[in-house]
């Protein structure tokens, strides 16, 4: 069992959204602690991503819900006011103010919660939260994922050790516009939230903003972290390290679970002008349809990784990506410039049928670099999203 860490108390239970699944998830502390999260862009946002939104801008929360099965998102007035009254009965519940409360809501858009019986459910929650583990509220949080994704690290803190324990939902309708899924991390670290907004903001930048698994974006993103302070004082720079450790983990998992996947693909791009411009090339290859369906088929195409980079049209001079200049790898293997026979293509495809296939890709402009990660695309993927809500 994977404990949460201390200060953090949980509840999971069934509010009778779908069928007999847990689709209620809380963990709170005894107090408003330092928090930071980051939410969609998308213009479809919903209820619980505007009402949280304004909730943490203080940098403080007490408390954060996971509705699962139901987003609540496109449900007009009575959606925005569905969301406000969980947030007053948790609040009523923790022993909060309901503005200390971060709501976060998945599963199919455009249906209002079964308000009456979420609310019947929410006026039974125990008081204290009986729970500390992390393992049920990491599943309670599942919608279409098939496993439940939960990582872990520590770092040195004045009491000792200070722990970082994330979770995380994500399988579909992934393509980041800040951090595409649900995720929350709670950690006992003593962090500020001036501290904590800005370490966060760099770590998902890394990490839940390169995961990409079909390029939509989700109504509903949301990534949170939580800090009780319980465990004392920490080398800032030491957590940052320890809260990417977890990020990066909770990533690859969300990627290697994407809907029909049998492949994780991570793709590297170095020799870039920049960051940035090394994340739009890798981005443009881990996106590709073709790409995908390569790996998938577990054909070493790099004709498709060439398009794909070739679709990068930056026309400064410095910035022009130059055929002649680039690499591209298929785990160690050269495959461009250096042309390989039929052969030795024939002989990669075992290693791209592998369920972690790396692509490399070296622009030869400078020393910018990034990594991103998704994965293949296979027929499962397109069957099952057909059938989502029929």
């Amino acid at each position: 069992m994977t404990d949460l860490p201390s200060g953090f108390r949980s509840y999971v239970t069934n509010l009778g959204i779908k069928d007999d699944t847990d689709d209620f998830v809380v963990i709170a502390c005894e107090t408003a602690v330092p928090t930071a999260a980051v939410f969609t862009q998308s213009r479809f946002a919903g209820p619980s991503v505007t009402l949280s939104r304004h909730h943490v801008a203080n940098g403080l929360a007490q408390a954060v819900v996971v509705i699962s099965k139901n987003a609540n998102v496109a449900t007009g007035q009575a959606g925005i006011d569905d969301a406000a009254a969980v947030t007053d009965l948790v609040a009523g519940r923790v022993g909060c103010d309901p503005t200390d409360v971060i709501l976060t809501s998945t599963g199919v858009i455009g249906r209002r919660y079964p308000i009456d019986r979420v609310t019947a459910g929410l006026g039974a929650i125990p008081q204290p939260l009986p729970a500390t583990d992390a393992d049920r509220p990491a599943r309670g949080m599942m919608t279409t994922d098939t496993v439940p994704k939960l990582a872990v690290a520590t770092v040195a803190s004045t009491n000792g050790e200070a722990r970082i324990v994330g979770m995380a939902k994500g399988v579909g309708m992934i393509e980041p516009d800040m951090a595409t899924h649900i995720s929350m991390l709670f950690t006992d670290a003593a962090v500020d939230s001036a501290d904590l907004e800005a370490i966060f903001r760099r770590v998902v930048d890394r990490t839940f903003n390169c995961v990409s698994i079909d390029t939509d974006t989700s109504t509903s993103d949301s990534s949170i972290v939580m800090a009780s302070g319980a465990a004392g004082a920490v080398d800032l720079e030491a957590f940052e390290a320890a809260l990417f450790e977890v990020a990066v983990d909770l990533t690859k998992q969300i990627a290697r679970d994407g809907e029909g996947a049998n492949s994780l693909i991570e793709v590297i791009v170095d020799g870039a002008v920049d960051a940035a411009q090394a994340k739009r090339v890798a981005k443009a290859v881990v996106n590709s349809p073709l790409v995908k369906t390569a790996v998938h088929g577990g054909d070493p195409n790099w004709g498709r990784v060439a398009m794909a980079i070739g679709k990068c049209s930056e026309h400064s001079d410095d910035r022009r990506i130059d055929q002649d200049a680039v690499v591209i790898r298929f785990g160690s293997d050269e495959v461009y410039p250096r042309q390989l026979d039929d052969a030795a293509l024939a002989g990669l495809s075992s290693y791209m049928s592998g369920d972690h296939v790396v692509i490399h890709v070296s622009l030869g402009l400078g020393n910018g670099a990034a990594t991103v990660w998704g994965c293949d695309l296979s027929d499962t993927y397109v069957r099952f999203n057909a059938d989502y809500t029929t």
